[in-house]
């Protein structure tokens, strides 16, 4: 728990330790790695950095997961021919394929926006053709008026109309319910993503 005292966490101003010299300290090799900055939680914070890392290590499914996307970062990004630099050769959705096989998962459960049918049906297309089996669930299962909420018509986009609540719970827990191996979002709004991840 925070005292006060202690710089926030602000890894983002590494930036200019980036733009000046190309690297930063956690992408450093450790013989030449410039100095920590004050805010840096890679010492202060180093028993969470340790613990966590720690289950990456061993059999369990965490540890599993944290090698295969390791692996797939490696095979997604490839050198720029005549430099240092790496851009990737993938797009997500060819990684996304690639730790589904890796990992050995084949229903792949997709939580997308309404919004977004269409490029979920050629998602869910792609995936098939690679041998995976696609679940997909719209965020607006239920169809559950907004009103229910505790929301007012002015709160709605289209005030005056029916307007179902989006339902990322429902969403996540159909797929959990229909054996999805993995989960991905397609497009849902910010904070509904997070109550499907949660």
């Amino acid at each position: 728990m925070s005292t006060g005292d202690e710089t926030p966490l602000s890894c983002s101003k590494c930036s200019a330790a980036w733009q000046k010299q190309g690297t930063t300290n956690c992408w450093s090799d450790p013989a030449s790695r410039p100095g920590r900055p004050g805010y840096c939680p890679s010492e202060r914070e180093a028993k969470i950095i340790s613990e966590s890392f720690g289950k990456y290590t061993g059999d369990e499914a965490d540890a599993k997961l944290a090698r295969v996307a390791a692996r797939v970062e490696g095979l997604c990004y490839q050198p720029v021919p005549g430099s240092d630099a790496v851009n990737a050769r993938w797009t997500r959705v060819e990684d996304t394929i690639a730790l589904a096989k890796l990992m050995g998962y084949n229903k792949i459960g997709i939580g997308t926006c309404i919004g977004l049918l269409d490029e979920t049906n050629r998602l869910a297309d792609i995936l098939t053709a690679q041998g995976l089996e696609p679940l997909t669930v719209c965020c607006k299962a239920g169809s559950i008026d907004k009103l229910e909420l505790g929301l007012q018509e002015t709160d709605k986009v289209r005030p005056g109309t029916f307007e179902p609540a989006c339902n990322p719970i429902a969403q996540a827990e159909l797929l959990n319910q229909a054996g999805s191996d993995m989960n991905i979002i397609v497009g849902l709004c910010v904070g509904h993503d997070m109550l499907f991840a949660r």
